[in-house]
């Protein structure tokens, strides 16, 4: 069995579940946890943010129900509205750093997320994911020059891909999965205790 988490970097409300995702995977070191990048923000949908009047407003929502942070850099980032998410060059950087460190795909997910909304990076930056390489020991040199790869296009496909063969629909999505049995843990919000609940729930012999 494993988990499995469909998300977006640039996903606000992923943000607000990373605290969650971390608390789960620490309660079950056993579980691998894939990390498939859905892609929100991708062809008609990247455009400067200033489309998306209800950022703001989400994001103190967000902040209000799961106490996520989104700091000042991040704030002067967008402040202007002309800041473009790109949901296919966030999906390259995790590819790009989780290729060294499989195993620790979620603490990078959220770090990566830390990034942008903590940090105020772009993620379509190749120095972010130096800095995030150098901060989890991976080689950053190898990591960027991944990220910047022609294949990379073709990794981040195949994570939406993924996500729509998993039938996700929305952002964060929580999935246990054991072979062709698959149950949904989260989608959007859900405390570290409802996913312990579920997942015990699931697991337990019928």
């Amino acid at each position: 069995m494993q988990l499995v988490y469909v998300y977006d970097a640039y996903c606000g409300w992923s943000h607000g579940f990373s605290a969650t995702l971390r608390e789960t995977a620490a309660h079950h070191p056993e579980l691998p946890v894939e990390v498939v990048s859905g892609g929100l923000f991708t062809g008609r949908r990247r455009v400067p943010v200033r489309e998306f009047g209800y950022i703001q407003g989400a994001n103190a929502q967000i902040a209000e129900l799961t106490g996520a942070v989104f700091g000042e850099p991040y704030e002067r980032l967008i402040a202007d509205g002309s800041f473009v998410m790109d949901s296919e060059a966030a999906a390259r950087g995790l590819a790009a750093l989780r290729a060294g460190a499989q195993d620790r795909a979620a603490d990078l997910a959220t770090a990566l997320q830390d990034a942008f909304y903590v940090d105020g990076l772009s993620l379509s930056d190749p120095a972010t994911y130096r800095k995030l390489a150098e901060a989890h020991g991976l080689d950053a040199d190898a990591v960027v020059t991944a990220f910047e790869a022609p294949h990379a296009r073709a990794e981040a496909e195949a994570d939406f891909r993924r996500s729509a063969e998993l039938g996700v629909s929305g952002f964060p999505t929580l999935l246990a999965v054991d072979g062709e049995r698959i149950v949904t843990l989260a989608r959007g919000r859900a405390t570290a205790d409802e996913v312990e609940t579920r997942l015990a729930a699931w697991s337990r012999p019928s």
